[in-house]
Parts: structure tokens; C-alpha cells; sequence
């Protein structure tokens, strides 16, 4: 069995992160005796917003070059609306989408975000376009939530889904609390990327102040950070620290803040969340999309509501001023990623996947 994994964008800090997981992914099918190739969908197949028509030229060669010499018996993208997914299909090959995120709400908010910008207006029909080709004509869709499986389920009711939580390496994943913060401190580890995911963490106006004693520190980027930091770094206990490398400084951070925040407006399975809980840290997240399944409320951490600024006062709070508390969150936390999110588990499930859906 040969699988072709694709996965989106270059080894920046933005993207290392999904390159890192699909390795570790590509690693544990090996285990298991499939012959993986991971490749930058960009560098195999490209298509119209390129400049040059040449690219276009070359890219076509490159894919079909990539084809005959690897001979897939299935492609994986993370990406449904690139051109890697749109050659695949028509090169007839079984073609499997790790749907990491809502990209039909993504795209409403970019139509908003470039009203009356004819060049990405075309963009985003374009991709969108391209987006409707590979997942309506996907062999399975892998949403990485039951909360995208159910959106899924109900927009292409024809089309094969299955849930396809993503793992973590735990021994990546060990404490290196070397970074000099200042405590009590709560961290923050996301990008400001779109705005209706981004907004909620202007809900920090009315905690931060609440907390006088508590240090905020935020680690990201996004062509959204100025909006963000235009509200917040008026307070004195708030810092920024901008986009962090992964996974060494992103393990650093993380092993050295008290407690994990993610305060997002909509989000699917985010890994900070499980990288947070693998290094015993208690989490406090908001209550949106598929965040409640990578965390258990109460027990590894808190979820809190949209705009509930009181409730991420009692909540950080709470975990804090109680050193017990913070050490047990800690410790189950980390028991349930590593029982629940497990890649030896998952390459296993895949395997099943193809079984059931490639022609023998």
C-alpha cells in the first residue's frame, strides 16, 4: 500500500505545525507496513492566483512527474481547496480530505473582509469553486471533530465522512519550563487569522483588569494581531510575544505558564489545546465548536461561554489559587490525550478506511 500525503504550505512557523503532525501520522502508518510519501502540495501543483502562467505549466508536470515515479494507491490533503485535491481527482485517484476547519464560514468572512477587491474576490471564488470539486468528489472526508462531521453531514448528505481525531507524540511533548515569565501567569497560543474567531479575545477588556496580578502573555500572529493588540497591550499585565517556533519554543511556552487560555469565537480540534493538557497544564476554553470534545469540562480544565468575561475571571481564577486543584486538572489531562489521542490508534483506523473504501 502506497500513500501520498499532501499537506499545505511551507516549514514557516504557520505551517511547521501540520507538517509536524502528518509526520508523525506518515511515521505510525509505516508501523504498519504503508510506504508514505509526504509532500508540500504547493511545490507539485499550482494554479491561477500564480503570476506566471509557466508555474501553472510546471506545476502539471510536477504532479504528473510525482504520480508515475511514487504510484499512490491514495492521496491525503489537508487542504480542499488547493489544486493538489482538484489534479488528484482528475487523475482518478482515490482521493481522502482531513477536513481541519469550517472553510464555507471561512470563505463568508473572507468575501467580508475583501468586499469591492475584484483580484480576491476572484481568488475566493476560485477556491471555493475548486473546494466544492475535491470534497463532492472525495472518496471520504475526515472531519477532525464530531462538531465538523455533523456540519458535514448535513450540507453533503451523499458524501462519506468519518471522524478522524488528529494525535500527538507525547515524547515531543515533555516539560521545559526554561522560558523566564513572570507569575502568576496565564498563556494564550494562537494566530488572529480571521476576524470571527479572532474578535472573542477582545473579551480579555474585561478580565485583564479583574486580574491586576495575573500576567497575560500571547503568543501569535495574523494579519488581525494589530486589531487585537490595539485593545490589549494598553494593559501592563498583558504581553505579546509574537508567532513562536514550533515545536521548541511552542513546548517552552507552554511548559512554563501556570495555566493555558484559548479564547477563540469558533474553533474545530485545535493542538495547543492537546499539547497544553499533555504537559499537565489546566486549560480554561471557550465553549465553541469542537473544543468540548479535546478537553473534559471540569475535569482537565474549564470551558466558559462566548462573552462571558465573569466566567473567565471565576474560572482562571479558580484554577490559580488552588495549587491542588491545578496539579490533579494537570494529571488527567494528560491521561486523556494520551488515551484518546494516540496515532498508532488512528494510523490503525485509517488502515480500516482504505480497506473499506479502495478497490481490491
Amino acid at each position: 500500500m502506497r500513500l501520498l500525503i499532501a499537506y499545505h504550505g511551507g516549514l514557516n512557523d504557520f505551517s511547521k505545525g501540520k507538517y509536524f503532525h502528518l509526520k508523525e501520522f506518515s511515521n505510525a502508518l509505516q508501523k504498519f507496513g504503508v510506504e508514505c510519501k509526504l509532500v508540500n502540495d504547493v511545490e507539485y501543483a499550482r494554479g491561477f492566483p500564480s503570476k506566471k502562467l509557466s508555474d501553472w505549466f510546471a506545476g502539471k508536470k510536477q504532479f504528473k512527474n510525482l504520480i508515475n515515479e511514487f504510484s499512490p494507491d491514495a492521496v491525503l490533503i489537508d487542504d480542499a481547496s488547493g489544486h493538489f485535491g482538484s489534479a488528484t481527482i482528475d487523475a482518478k485517484i482515490p482521493l481522502f480530505i482531513l477536513v481541519r476547519g469550517n472553510y464555507w464560514l471561512e470563505y463568508d468572512s473572507a468575501k467580508e473582509t475583501f468586499d469591492n477587491n475584484r483580484k480576491m474576490e476572484t481568488v475566493i471564488w476560485l477556491r471555493h469553486r475548486i473546494l466544492e470539486k475535491c470534497v463532492g468528489n472525495a472518496t471520504m472526508l475526515l472531519p477532525i471533530c464530531q462538531y465538523l462531521e455533523n456540519f458535514l453531514k448535513e450540507r453533503y448528505t451523499n458524501q462519506k465522512t468519518s471522524v478522524f481525531f488528529e494525535g500527538i507524540n507525547p515524547s515531543y511533548w515533555y516539560n521545559d519550563d526554561s522560558m523566564e515569565l513572570r507569575h502568576p501567569c496565564v498563556g494564550l497560543l494562537q494566530d488572529a487569522n480571521i476576524w470571527y474567531k479572532a474578535e472573542e479575545m477582545l473579551v480579555l477588556n474585561s478580565v485583564i483588569p479583574k486580574m491586576p496580578n495575573v500576567n497575560f502573555y500571547w503568543a501569535g500572529d495574523g494579519p488581525y494581531k494589530d486589531r487585537i493588540l490595539s485593545e490589549l497591550s494598553k494593559f501592563e499585565n498583558f504581553k505579546w510575544l509574537g508567532r513562536l517556533q514550533y515545536p521548541e519554543k511552542v513546548r517552552k511556552f507552554l511548559s512554563s505558564v501556570d495555566a493555558y487560555a484559548l479564547v477563540s469565537g469558533l474553533d474545530n480540534a485545535p493542538l495547543t489545546l492537546k499539547e497544553a493538557q499533555i504537559l499537565e497544564k489546566p486549560v480554561v476554553a471557550s465553549n465553541v465548536g469542537g473544543i468540548p470534545e479535546m478537553m473534559i469540562d471540569g475535569k482537565t480544565g474549564f470551558l466558559v461561554d462566548e462573552g462571558d468575561a465573569q466566567g473567565w475571571v471565576e474560572k482562571l481564577s479558580k484554577i490559580l489559587n488552588d495549587k491542588d486543584l491545578t496539579v490533579n486538572m494537570g494529571k488527567h489531562g494528560k491521561e486523556f490525550i494520551q488515551n484518546t489521542f494516540n496515532w498508532d490508534i488512528y494510523a490503525k483506523k485509517f488502515l480500516d478506511i482504505l480497506d473499506s473504501n479502495l478497490v481490491k
